[in-house]
C-alpha cells in the first residue's frame, strides 16, 4: 500500500483547507493509498514515518516561509467570523511554536525513492511572494525527488478566505501528484 503524508502549517485555516483538499485528491486518484494529514506540530518522526510522497505546505508570511516573529504576530491577531465563510476560526498549527521552516531544519534526509512536493497559500499580487519555492528547495536539499513544481493557492486577504475554486484546484493537483509519483 502506498503511503502519502501531507504536512502543513496554518495561521488562519486556509492552508489547512488546502492540505485537506490535496489529501482528498490523493485519495480519489489512489483509492488504495493511505493518506495522513498532519499539522506541523503533529508531524513527529514517529507519526510521519516514511511516506513514498511527502507533500508540505505553509502560509506565505512576508514573501516567504513563516518565522517565529510572523507566527507570533498571526497568533496575536484575532479573527472574527465572517457570515457563511467558514474562515473565522483561527488555525494556529505551528503558530505558537515551530513552523514548517523549523520542521524542515530537523527533517531527516529522504530515503531512496521518496518524493515530495510543496505548496503555499498566498495573496494574488506578484510582489506578495510565496513560501512554496523555499519549501521545495529545502526538500530537494534533503534528497527528495521533486514530484511537481511548487504550487501557490490564492487567498483573497491576509486572513482569507480562499479564493473561489482554489480548493478544487488543490484537489486536482493532489490527484495529479499521486498519479505521477506513486503509480
Amino acid at each position: 500500500m502506498t503511503y502519502v503524508a501531507v504536512v502543513y502549517e496554518s495561521s488562519f485555516g486556509n492552508t489547512r483547507q488546502i492540505a485537506e483538499a490535496v489529501a482528498d485528491g490523493v485519495r480519489e486518484a489512489g483509492p488504495q493509498t493511505r493518506v495522513a494529514v498532519l499539522g506541523v506540530e503533529e508531524a513527529t518522526p514517529e507519526r510521519l514515518g516514511q511516506p513514498q510522497l511527502l507533500i508540505v505546505g505553509g502560509p506565505t508570511h512576508y514573501r516567504g516561509m513563516s518565522r517565529d516573529s510572523s507566527r507570533k504576530k498571526a497568533v496575536g491577531t484575532r479573527v472574527s467570523p465572517a457570515p457563511d465563510q467558514g474562515h473565522g476560526v483561527q488555525d494556529t498549527s505551528g503558530a505558537a511554536g515551530s513552523g514548517i521552516r523549523e520542521w524542515l531544519a530537523v527533517l531527516p534526509r529522504a530515503a531512496q525513492g521518496q518524493s515530495a512536493a510543496a505548496f503555499d497559500t498566498r495573496l494574488a499580487f506578484p510582489l506578495a511572494g510565496g513560501a512554496a519555492r523555499p519549501i521545495g528547495r529545502a526538500l530537494r536539499r534533503l534528497g527528495f525527488a521533486v514530484a511537481s513544481e511548487p504550487q501557490g493557492f490564492v487567498v483573497d486577504g491576509a486572513k482569507g478566505p480562499l479564493r473561489g475554486g482554489e480548493s478544487d484546484r488543490a484537489k486536482a493537483w493532489g490527484a495529479g501528484l499521486v498519479r505521477r509519483s506513486v503509480h
